[in-house]
Parts: structure tokens; sequence; C-alpha cells
């Protein structure tokens, strides 16, 4: 793909400062990327890990300078920070190098239709949704992100497309779904009782396009484990994107249609052979 062309992005838990960071992808996302407004929605830079360990790579600083060359170009961008990046909050209502500090937004869909865009932890109270494995075990989380790494250089060497394992893992394990399930429903009540017509969020490295008794939960993913963004086209659809080797439309909401992202589509979607026109996939008039 030459160039996403769109009215808005958003993108989350990129968690730059780690080794599992998917900084290549996420900077090959961004250098096709042509959009007006950007959002950040939290967990870019993972300050608690940085805490702990010094580890940067190149990429990570070429992913920032991309965001701040976009900045500079004319693009809105707006960064939310999440619990990764906390100590950033202190800094909402100002501006650093042209990108706007918020501790939430409400974003207004080209077709009218209203978000709370925001990272998502304050309707995780328990902050579950730091390890959706906690019941398993840190251990058991750091190990399927180690496997993540080591599959995928594997498969990059036998120049096959990204797969992302730990949508699979958590995909069959109960208590995970379980989890999942209801903080999307918590988010979209939220919504409701607000008054919008959906929320925007990450945190729980899940995306997903989803409509709750009349409201959208829309959740852009990550850029550790999944490599998915959200975007909005000019019309005001919503649609989730995968982003490796071979780009794929995950769902899609829009006035017309809504066409959900199961746990499947996220498994299967590096198989694709090339990004779906889902003007295939709407139902005839």
């Amino acid at each position: 793909m030459a160039t996403l062309t769109c009215r808005s992005a958003f993108i989350s838990d990129v968690h730059l400062g780690t080794p599992d960071c998917q900084a290549g992808y996420l900077l090959d996302f961004l250098r096709k990327l042509r959009c007006e407004r950007l959002y950040l929605v939290g967990d870019i830079i993972d300050m608690e890990a940085l805490a702990r360990r010094r580890w940067w790579h190149p990429d990570h600083g070429a992913v920032l300078a991309e965001i701040l060359d976009m900045a500079r170009r004319g693009v809105e961008v707006t960064y939310i920070p999440g619990n990764h990046d906390a100590p950033m909050r202190g800094l909402a209502g100002q501006s650093l190098c042209g990108v706007r500090i918020a501790l939430d937004a409400v974003h207004e869909g080209a077709d009218g239709r209203r978000y709370r865009v925001s990272h998502g932890d304050e309707y995780d109270p328990e902050r579950i949704g730091r390890g959706w494995m906690l019941h398993l075990g840190e251990a058991l989380h750091r190990l399927v992100c180690w496997s993540n790494r080591r599959v995928n250089a594997w498969r990059r060497r036998l120049a096959l497309p990204y797969l992302p394992l730990s949508i699979i893992v958590k995909s069959h394990v109960g208590r995970a779904l379980a989890y999942i399930h209801a903080y999307e429903e918590r988010v979209a009540a939220a919504a409701r009782e607000q008054g919008l017509d959906g929320h925007i969020c990450g945190h729980i490295h899940y995306g997903r396009v989803r409509a709750i008794d009349g409201t959208l939960y829309l959740n852009d993913g990550d850029w550790v484990e999944h490599c998915t963004a959200l975007v909005e086209d000019h019309t005001g659809a919503m649609e989730l994107l995968h982003w490796c080797e071979q780009p794929a439309a995950l769902g899609r909401a829009s006035r017309e249609v809504l066409l959900p992202s199961p746990a499947a589509a996220l498994a299967l979607a590096p198989l694709a052979r090339r990004r779906p026109d889902l003007s295939e996939l709407r139902p005839a008039a």
C-alpha cells in the first residue's frame, strides 16, 4: 500500500522503551498515513518499564520523530496519556512541539457521531487489564510475549507475515475473554450514560469493533502484540486495521453497516493475501 488516506487515526499501547514494541510496523504505518487528526490514546512511551530498565531501540526514536514531524506538517495530534505514561497527565492542557496533551477528548466524526476518547484504564479499577493473564501469572504473560518475538523473528526469515500469537491465546482462555467482554460493556455503558454515540479506547491490547445496546465500543488495539490501529474515513466510518506485511481490515462501523471484529479475524488477518475491499462484504441493498 503506497499511502493510507483518512480523516482521523487512533493508536495506543505502543510501549516504546520495551523489547516487545513492534516499532518497525508502526513506523511503516505512520510514514504511509495521511490524516487530519492523530490521537495517541495512551501508553505510547512505557515510563514504568524505562524506570526499571533503560532500553531503547533506534526505531523507537524514529517513531517519536515521525509523530513530531506530522505535527509540524499541520496534523492535529492529541496525546492522551495512559497508565504506563501517567506522569504525562500532569501536563494536560499544554502543548509540546505541537502535540496537545489532554486527559481525554470528545471526537466528532464526519457523520456527526460523537465519541469519548480515553486510554480506558479508568474502567479497569483493579488494573486487571495491565496483565490480561494475571490469573495465570505474570511469568506466563512474559513467556507469551517472548514467544511472540521469537516466532515472528523466525517467520520474517522465512518471508512469512507477522502472526499475532497473543490474540490466539487470549481467544482460548475463558477467563480472559470474560474479562474483556465485561470491560467492553462497562465502557459502552458509560458512553451511553454520557449521551455519546460511542467510546474509543485502548488499554487491554484487544482491538475490537462492537455495538453494545446501540453504543459503539471501538478499541484500537496495540503495537506490542497485534499491530492494529483505528482509522476514520471522510464519511465518518470507523475501520480497525491490522498492519504488517499484508495489511488487513478487521472490522468496520458506519451508519449503514457494522462489520464486527471477532477474535478469529485478528488471528487470521496475517494470512490474508490482500487488504480486503469492504464494499465486497456489505450486504446488498
